[in-house]
């Protein structure tokens, strides 16, 4: 596979140092991507250049995701207007075993290939470096003027944000640095990021010539974006997250799910590792029946597969025909509590006594006195007579029903159902 042939068609480049191509056409190439450990899980939006080091891979060539301890502490001026709030090494350190885990799923770390990943820390090598020794033999090297052309620099110097510190200043040096340190230790020779990455990016190019006389090349992907122009990755509730604790896998699966038509065509290349002919076969099947949105399933899937597990991807479809479909009780029964309560999210919520539950109550009193689902009992009657109820995905089928701790799903909630799509959840507390 042609790693940049494989891109292009992918939509995922936007700038290419020239001889970078032909540098990847005649040897196994090792790379590397930065990532930023502010947190201990990725989010979507690291999806994207973790992907493209899933396709370097995938192509022969050797990935190195970089782990940012030491630029972590400093906080990349690009594309933002603010500074960042800085992290302690140990916050640092428990980030980084968390992205590996992460990343392991995604990359092969493992395997005694010659190409297997690696992970780097650029702490590792930044710790031990004075102030005095890196102006002297990095500082010298690289003018203000050229610093200052760079359109992060630029950005915030023209009045984005509240101008920049010196230490956000010298971030493209300390990334420079990073990208020198790897082709002196381990070969590399090309680092893969973002389009807003371009000038760290070349700051480092620059710094490898200047210093040790050699070429480096440098390849970014762009910026993604949703069809409305607006950011890509963020959600009213903020970022998706890779981790189950942030986001639970199925609304993991619902986001990719719920993304449109002419969001869902650019996603599938990009998060994707299926061919092309596969993918204009479900562009094509997506334009002739849209209803059926073999688009957004197929990349719910294999994301969803990817980033969690087949296991996970099930679970997530099972618990969408609960809201959805005719779904039965004991698909509902199976559901974890995190999984029921993002199922169920915006869904009117009441709560209820355990006391209430333990001695056995009739379902008309529950829904009127205990909970203010219905606003009579008469009205609750005549629903119940038309068959208009259920309790748990089961239709209530007399108006003497008792409800006990037996119904209770996960040991504590009830859900009422009037109708095909107006569901009510009573948390037993």
């Amino acid at each position: 596979m042609n790693f940049v042939e494989e891109l292009k068609w992918r939509g995922m480049i936007h700038d290419i140092i020239p001889g970078a191509e032909e540098l990847l056409n005649k040897e196994m190439v090792t790379a590397y991507v930065g990532i930023d450990p502010t947190a201990d899980s990725l989010h979507i939006g690291h999806l994207v250049s973790v992907m493209i080091l899933k396709h370097f891979q995938a192509s022969g060539h050797r990935p190195v995701a970089l782990v940012g301890g030491a630029t972590g502490m400093i906080g990349d001026p690009s594309g933002k207007s603010l500074e960042r709030n800085l992290l302690d090494e140990e916050t640092l350190r428990r980030n980084q075993a968390a992205i590996k885990a992460q990343l392991s799923k995604l990359l092969d770390f493992e395997s005694d290939a010659p190409n297997a990943a690696l992970m780097v820390n650029n702490y590792d090598w930044m710790k031990d470096i004075t102030f005095l020794d890196f102006i002297k033999d990095v500082g010298k090297l690289i003018t203000v003027n050229y610093m200052m052309s760079k359109d992060s620099v630029k950005k915030r110097f023209n009045g984005e944000g509240d101008g920049m510190s010196f230490t956000e200043f010298t971030y493209q040096l300390v990334q420079g640095y990073d990208f020198m340190h790897l082709y002196e230790t381990i070969g590399c020779k090309l680092q893969l990021g973002g389009s807003d990455q371009w000038g760290n990016i070349t700051t480092g190019v620059e710094l490898i010539r200047r210093k040790l006389g050699k070429e480096a090349y440098g390849i970014t992907c762009p910026l993604i974006k949703k069809a409305d122009g607006t950011k890509f990755g963020k959600t009213e509730g903020g970022n998706i997250w890779l981790d189950p604790r942030y986001t639970s896998p199925y609304k993991f699966y619902q986001f990719w799910l719920n993304v449109s038509d002419e969001d869902a065509k650019s996603y599938i290349k990009i998060f994707t590792m299926l061919d092309k002919e596969t993918i204009d076969d479900l562009i094509a099947r997506q334009e002739a029946a849209p209803h059926e949105r073999p688009l957004q399933k197929t990349l719910a899937r294999e994301l969803t597969v990817m980033v969690h597990s087949q296991e996970e991807y099930e679970k997530a479809v099972e618990a969408s025909q609960i809201l959805f479909g005719g779904a039965t009780a004991d698909a509902l029964r199976k559901l974890d509590e995190n999984t029921l309560l993002a199922v169920f999210e915006g869904v009117p919520q009441f709560s209820v006594a355990a006391s209430e539950i333990a001695a056995g109550i009739n379902f008309v009193d529950l829904c009127t006195e205990k909970a203010a689902i219905f606003p009579s009992k008469g009205e609750t009657r005549k629903l119940i007579q038309g068959g208009g109820v259920s309790l748990n995905k089961e239709k209530v089928t007399g108006v003497d029903r008792i409800v006990g701790e037996s119904d209770l799903i996960a040991g504590k909630y009830l859900l009422v159902q009037k109708g095909k799509k107006n569901y009510y959840l009573i948390t037993v507390q």
